[in-house]
């Protein structure tokens, strides 16, 4: 198969695949004019607001789904058998190296949004704060997203990043869907803060 545009691997791109950044060498970036002159400034109020707000977007999740995700949620919300992406950058990784790390983070967190939003408006369709909430979050992660993408065609000229995404709770019962969603949100509130604080200096005004 040929080389899949950068934007349009995340709306296609569904199953399984390795991980790892494309360099490339060309003038191939189909969106390196389309960066905003503020789209540093721009990504750093993005993931401040996501992280800003994670804790409480699970929090109104546990408390929609009841019993018993109410009262056993490290039980039943603990993350360690689901794929999350790994993220093993500091802060003295290559600015490079982040940017990559946090595509492949957010474009796996969008693509778990739109399943959890899913299964939400088919389980709790009369949770409209819930809803909203998500919807919210995933408007702020395609911005990210956009941006990021713009960040590294401009700087590297990588305009393809391979994304392993998680599975789709399609076909599951309802309790499986609702602890597949606690698990990642569980899981995303924990890497979220350590993004931020990974990402942010890397952005900061020169």
């Amino acid at each position: 198969t040929g080389v899949v545009p950068f934007v349009a691997l995340l709306l296609l791109q569904r199953r399984p695949v390795a991980g790892r950044a494309l360099l490339v060498t060309g003038s191939g970036c189909p969106s390196h004019g389309l960066c905003r002159s503020n789209v540093q400034e721009q990504t750093r109020k993005q993931v401040a607001v996501l992280n800003a707000t994670a804790q409480e977007l699970f929090s109104l999740y546990l408390k929609c789904q009841g019993e018993p995700f109410s009262s056993e949620s490290d039980k039943l919300c603990n993350p360690a058998g689901i794929f999350f992406p790994a993220f093993r950058v500091n802060r003295t990784s290559e600015r490079k190296e982040v940017m990559v790390a946090m595509y492949k983070l957010f474009a796996f967190l969008n693509a778990s949004l739109g399943n959890i939003t899913r299964d939400q408006e088919e389980l709790n369709p009369m949770a409209k704060e819930l809803l909203e909430r998500l919807h919210n979050t995933t408007k702020t992660t395609r911005g990210l997203i956009s941006n990021l993408t713009c960040l590294l065609c401009k700087n590297y000229n990588i305009f393809q990043v391979d994304v392993r995404y998680g599975d789709s709770s399609k076909g599951k019962s309802a309790f499986k869907k609702k602890q597949q969603g606690c698990q990642v949100l569980r899981k995303y509130v924990q890497v979220i803060g350590q993004a931020a604080r990974v990402l942010l200096p890397h952005l900061s005004p020169s």
